[in-house]
């Protein structure tokens, strides 16, 4: 079906000093966050198309694809990363406080990373994004990344670690993305982390991860964008919680990426799937297919890993 206006409604994690969209900038002059009212006027602007997607807060050398042998289960948490904004110019005792916006997931050794372009939609008048990282045997650190490109009609974004975290002592790995649609039925995981404190999140905290494991119910048509054209995304039969936006949805068996985290699906032909499937579920999830962020990467030359097809066996002699 293709709907005629958008049906989700796009949020993400911020403190209270960050209600209603507000983008907390730091002045070159003096170093303070101040409230940019453009942004303000820009978002409240937006908020016409906001209608019953809830999407949550809920980067390989060359072009093209490099196979890669699947990664285990230790390692896909650690190429998740919560996209945040730095609010404090020094550290408190419990580390940098910050606001959190959504999930990333890092595609290549060289520090890109794939994200819902919703995630970024405060930083488009000015203010720096920083991701979270982890560290072996110490508290996450913050590391200011560039948005390297949006594409606002699908929801999918690129950006790129300022310092190359696969290249110093970090605890990085990344995920290799599905040349394969997701299908109907397919058993799938979404993966995203989360500040313990919400309304207080501080960098010596580690995140919390949550799993949910589903199936792909169907294909929808909705606006991504209100002045684009409808776009498709593809429904899960588990929930999505706030701040799981931009996250990984990842095959079951290859444990590759098949789409990124939406949001909730509003719909009432949704709702009757997902209340007529296995885990039976009351408001469905709702993923961007995979192939809209390759098409992006593509377009901005950058190459990913795709996983490393099973060894055939050999026919009996």
């Amino acid at each position: 079906m293709r709907l005629s206006s958008p049906f989700y409604l796009s949020f993400f994690w911020s403190s209270p000093s960050l209600a209603r969209c507000y983008l907390l900038r730091s002045s070159p002059r003096n170093g303070l966050d101040k409230l940019s009212r453009p942004m303000l006027r820009k978002n409240e602007n937006r908020a016409a198309r906001i209608l019953a997607l809830l999407p949550c807060l809920i980067c390989c050398l060359g072009v093209g694809a490099v196979s890669e042998a699947l990664p285990d289960d230790d390692n896909l948490s650690s190429a998740v990363c919560p996209i945040v904004y730095q609010l404090d110019q020094s550290p408190s005792s419990r580390g940098y406080h910050y606001s959190f916006f959504g999930n990333g997931f890092f595609i290549n050794e060289q520090g890109y990373l794939l994200t819902a372009a919703h995630v970024l939609e405060t930083f488009r008048d000015g203010g720096q994004p920083y991701i979270l990282v982890s560290r072996p045997n110490s508290p996450p650190t913050l590391l200011p990344a560039t948005v390297i490109a949006v594409d606002s009609e699908h929801d999918v974004a690129i950006l790129r670690a300022n310092s190359n975290p696969f290249t110093s002592k970090y605890k990085v790995s990344f995920l290799p993305l599905s040349s394969e649609p997701a299908s109907p039925g397919q058993s799938v995981l979404a993966l995203s982390l989360h500040p313990p404190r919400q309304q207080s999140a501080h960098t010596f905290e580690v995140p919390r991860e949550d799993r949910f494991s589903g199936e792909v119910l169907s294909y929808e048509s909705t606006k991504l964008e209100k002045s684009s054209p409808a776009a498709e995304v593809f429904l899960l039969s588990h929930p999505v919680n706030l701040g799981q936006s931009g996250s990984p949805i990842l095959a079951l068996d290859s444990r590759a990426v098949v789409g990124l985290v939406e949001g909730r699906w509003l719909r009432s032909s949704g709702v009757s799937l997902a209340k007529s499937s296995a885990t039976s579920i009351s408001t469905p999830g709702a993923a961007i297919p995979i192939r809209n962020a390759i098409a992006l990467l593509q377009r901005q030359s950058i190459s990913w890993h795709q996983p490393q097809s099973p060894p055939s066996s050999s026919p009996g002699h």
